[in-house]
């Protein structure tokens, strides 16, 4: 069974980095495609960035490419999304989410599973 913890939000100034982490306790999590999601106050999640198993293949929103980065650590069953260069319009609660084993997915319906989510605000 697959069950995402995330962690590693918070305050920062604009400017400023945080890495956030996203546990899996499941045994699957080797073959799936991991993705990071926000979702603003108002707005709609949308996609930030994905990886598919062993890092074959790799995704940014065009808004966040240049200054974020995904990355896995399968020993660990642990994937990260690296924030740097953080802008105001970067605050939202970021969600960790999880795949059936496939292709790159970029889609918030082509994931099934879920984290609770981790609050980033970044103050101007």
């Amino acid at each position: 069974q697959v069950q995402l913890v995330e962690s590693g939000g918070g305050l920062v100034q604009a400017g400023g980095s945080l890495r956030l982490s996203c546990v899996d306790s499941g045994r699957t999590f080797i073959v799936r495609t991991m993705g990071w999601f926000r979702q603003a106050p108002g707005k709609e999640r949308e996609f930030v960035a994905a990886i598919t198993l062993r890092s074959l293949s790799i995704s940014c929103a065009d808004s966040v490419k240049g200054r974020f980065t995904i990355s896995r650590d399968d020993a660990k069953n642990t994937v990260y999304l690296q924030m740097n260069s953080l802008k105001p319009d970067d605050t939202a609660t970021y969600y960790c989410a999880a795949a059936n084993p496939g292709e790159l997915r970029v889609g918030s319906r082509d994931f099934q599973y879920w984290g609770q989510g981790t609050q980033v605000t970044v103050s101007s």
